[in-house]
């Protein structure tokens, strides 16, 4: 068949050999002025790049809309010249484009709104008796542009029949009162193709719609009315409307990748014929396999996609169309019509008819028309759907008829508001060629489907009827012939077997289709609950994809652990060291620098270091609650005894430096015997927080089943802060007093500085504490015990390297320096010798 539906017409183009003057053709006065909207043209001109309420103009003609515009032309030349259904009144019309394009529609919609005579609006309280310059409305064809003006003529009352719009918002009385329609409702549409479903067994379709009201509006309708017929929807999607757009190449291909990895054989299309046309071009091209396509009139008697290069590849298609009658006398008339319009007594004629209706104002945008012949339009008028339109104009002239009190002779010319007419439009039928139609309770025409399928011979296609709708489907399946090689009606289906550790996931809105999918970790399937992946008790776990659960292995620092025997080896290193100094401060105890570093408590203080060492061995191995008790009291009385030693030192150091005057007077109780009772005076203390520590709540061991994915972690948990705070922030005090005592201490060149490597010392212990909080903080497994043995190691090392270690090399390699000089009185002494 020949493209006729779009013509690629412009002001430029000359497709007759003479411009006609069929533009004039869509305006004429009379008593009563019915409004007419029709799509005339598409594709508007830079609509998104608008930045000016200026003029919209579209590019090519839209032959189905001026057919249409014709129909409603005709209908109402019809009326007029009828001596029955309105005699002695005649009815004028005012007929404008669309564009498909509510911006467009819009300016006409609000001319219609003018108060009669003018070319405003009247802003009023009470519309009552106000006279808008039409009584009625035709179309207009969309759904989209209806939702919009529907809501202007509803506030008016002003009766407004759709030849085209099925969406079913618009059976919203309250919302559009005023709307009529003369096409069956989506609804309608959407139960026949599921009756179809049904009856072939197609239980595993894809649904795809355009992005706009009736794709959407009839899309969702269908997944609703799926659901509760058990067939199951593979894959939903919308074709963009805006193929200008980059992005809308991508998304269709997309679209098609999507539908050939589901594998389904049935495709539900409602879309109107550009969006169609787009997604059929891609299939083709992208070498989809043959489906069944189930499609609406909006595509499926469409020559822009029935002129697709290779459309018979597609498969099958089979089409739901609305039942309409033949309108007699149509062709006949646009076939004089054009004949007319070729005469210039008959054009000059029409264009003062125009004048007569202030054309002036907003012309019809339809110049196209003018270079248009009967011959571009003749194939379309035999199948185009005219009936909509006559049935429409036919709706207002009855309730006109009713509403003037019209006999078989003649009607009283009377002023008739348009809300007037809305009364015998609801209630009463009214009559088309001896058919009698009536608006429903939604205020529609349910007149029905035909089933149509797309018979291609010799390059030729054919509507071939095989079926119909109304309140049941009928199917004449011996007609119908599919793509299969046997001719036969494929199937679609779902249904896969899964495996052991799998369950179904459920694709669409029913148990028919679903997807296996594998149980995640620590859930397990089971026979007796196959639906679902049961989870895991606490202590056990389970790996992707399994039929049972495990038993959590404990875990721990091990004994046998390369980490663990790393550190076992320092902390023998260390205690080595350790006692190493001790024996060397044992054997040289009564030399100058023994005794200037403690004597006695600087043994003690070692002994402590290797008690703080070996409880290192309480973190390895596994945990229980009186080891996790024992991990911080160890850990606090053995650093408390090797600060309180020097504690002990800082306030001799403090005595001698900042208050010389009481030296004499208090430095016997920080030195010689009367330093082991402060030493004890602080370890009593500590035992006192240990006290309250174990009295508040000690650590206890948990188990932590969350950090590790196959392991329960056994760690020791805080159960008081408060407890843990005092007992560690004593040693903190004492640190911190320790460091206040020496850090500013000052010697002469010539002595010892014993200060320093206590303030050295109380350096590294805080440094220490700042890098374990953060790092402990951070760790969730075995590693925080490594960090806290790493903590109490490289703080004995430091204490041992920076307090012990300088005067071993003395002791050693400087024994010269060892002598009552270098260290008697060598603090005191040396601020004397800086102030004189």
């Amino acid at each position: 068949m020949a493209p006729d539906l779009l013509l690629c017409l412009s002001f430029g183009c000359t497709v007759a050999l003479k411009p006609t003057c069929l533009s004039t053709q869509f305006r004429r006065p009379g008593d009563y002025i019915i409004g007419g909207l029709f799509p005339f043209g598409m594709d508007t001109i830079n609509l998104t790049a608008r930045s000016e309420p200026t003029l919209v103009t579209c590019e090519r003609l839209f032959v189905d809309g001026l057919i249409w515009a014709l129909g409603m032309k005709f209908a109402i030349d019809q009326i007029n010249n009828s001596t029955s259904l309105l005699p002695g009144v005649k009815l004028g019309y005012d007929i404008y484009d669309t564009c498909f394009e509510p911006v467009v529609a819009l300016q006409p919609s609000l001319l219609f709104l003018t108060q009669n005579g003018t070319t405003s609006i009247g802003v009023l309280c009470n519309y009552t008796d106000y006279q808008p310059h039409v009584t009625a409305v035709i179309g207009p064809h969309k759904s989209d542009l209806c939702l919009v003006t529907a809501k202007l003529f509803s506030y008016f009352l002003i009766p407004q029949v759709s030849y085209g719009a099925s969406s079913e918002k618009l059976s919203n009385k309250e919302l559009y009162p005023s709307f009529y329609r003369t096409v069956p409702s989506d609804k309608n549409l959407v139960e026949a193709v599921v009756l179809l479903l049904n009856k072939f067994g197609w239980n595993w379709i894809a649904t795809i719609g355009s992005d706009d009201e009736y794709g959407r509006g009839a899309q969702g309708l269908f997944l609703s009315t799926a659901r509760n017929h058990s067939i199951c929807i593979a894959y939903e999607g919308l074709i963009p409307t805006d193929l200008a757009d980059p992005k809308a190449k991508s998304q269709l291909e997309e679209t098609i990748q999507l539908i050939n990895k589901t594998k389904v054989n049935i495709i539900v299309l409602f879309a109107f014929s550009q969006p169609a046309q787009a997604l059929l071009e891609h299939s083709i091209r992208m070498g989809l396999s043959k489906k069944v396509w189930i499609g609406t009139e909006a595509w499926v008697l469409s020559d822009i996609t029935t002129s697709i290069p290779n459309i018979q590849s597609i498969g099958t298609v089979l089409g739901f169309i609305m039942k309409a009658g033949t309108v007699h006398g149509f062709q006949k008339y646009v076939s004089d019509l054009f004949t007319s319009v070729q005469q210039d007594s008959y054009c000059q004629e029409s264009i003062e008819f125009s004048h007569l209706m202030n054309s002036d104002i907003l012309g019809t945008h339809c110049k196209q028309c003018d270079r248009i012949s009967l011959h571009d339009i003749s194939s379309m008028l035999s199948y185009s759907q005219i009936q909509p339109v006559y049935i429409a104009v036919y709706s207002v002239a009855s309730a006109l008829h009713r509403a003037l009190g019209c006999t078989h002779e003649e009607c009283p010319k009377a002023t008739i508001r348009s809300w007037q007419l809305l009364n015998f439009m609801n209630t009463l039928p009214f009559e088309v060629n001896g058919q009698s139609f009536r608006f429903d309770q939604s205020h529609g025409t349910n007149t029905g489907y035909k089933l149509i399928f797309w018979h291609w011979k010799n390059c030729t296609l054919t509507y071939l009827p095989v079926g119909d709708y109304e309140e049941s489907l009928y199917i004449n399946e011996s007609q119908i012939q599919f793509h299969m090689a046997d001719k036969k009606e494929p199937t679609s289906e779902c249904f896969r077997q899964c495996k052991p550790g799998q369950i179904r996931r459920i694709k669409g809105f029913h148990l028919c289709c679903y997807d296996c999918t594998d149980c995640p970790e620590n859930t397990f399937w089971s026979i007796k609950e196959s639906s679902t992946c049961i989870p895991c008790l606490e202590h056990q776990w389970s790996p992707v994809r399994s039929t049972q659960c495990y038993d959590r292995s404990e875990r721990y620092l091990f004994w046998n652990e390369t980490l663990t025997i790393g550190l076992l080896m320092l902390m023998s290193i260390i205690i080595f060291l350790t006692c190493l100094t001790a024996v060397l401060f044992l054997k040289n105890l009564e030399t100058p620098l023994v005794q200037a570093s403690g004597g006695k408590l600087s043994l003690f203080a070692l002994f402590t270091l290797i008690l703080l060492c070996l409880s290192s061995c309480l973190y390895i191995g596994k945990p229980s609650n009186n080891l996790c008790m024992m991990q911080q009291i160890v850990y606090a009385l053995c650093l408390n005894a090797c600060f309180s030693t020097f504690f002990v030192k800082s306030l001799e150091i403090t005595l001698v430096t900042e208050f010389p005057w009481c030296a004499p007077t208090f430095l016997h109780w920080v030195t010689q015997r009367r330093a082991w009772l402060l030493v004890t005076l602080c370890l009593f203390t500590e035992c006192l927080f240990c006290f309250c520590y174990l009295h508040l709540g000690p650590d206890y061991m948990v188990r932590d089943y969350k950090s590790l994915p196959t392991e329960v972690l056994l760690v020791c948990n805080t159960e008081s802060w408060l407890a843990f705070a005092l007992m560690h922030g004593y040693n903190g005090c004492l640190a911190f007093v320790c460091f206040l005592c020496t850090f500013m201490v000052e010697t002469s060149g010539k002595k010892y500085n014993i200060a320093r490597g206590i303030t050295f010392a109380i350096l590294i212990y805080f440094i220490i504490w700042i890098f374990f909080i953060a790092i402990f903080a951070t760790l969730k497994t075995v590693l925080r015990s490594v960090t806290q043995i790493a903590t109490i190691l490289t703080f004995s090392l430091g204490i041992l390297g920076t307090y012990y270690i300088p005067k071993c090399y003395i002791i050693l390699f400087k024994p010269d320096l060892n002598m009552v000089d270098y260290f008697q009185n060598s603090i005191k002494e040396g601020p004397e010798e800086d102030s004189q």
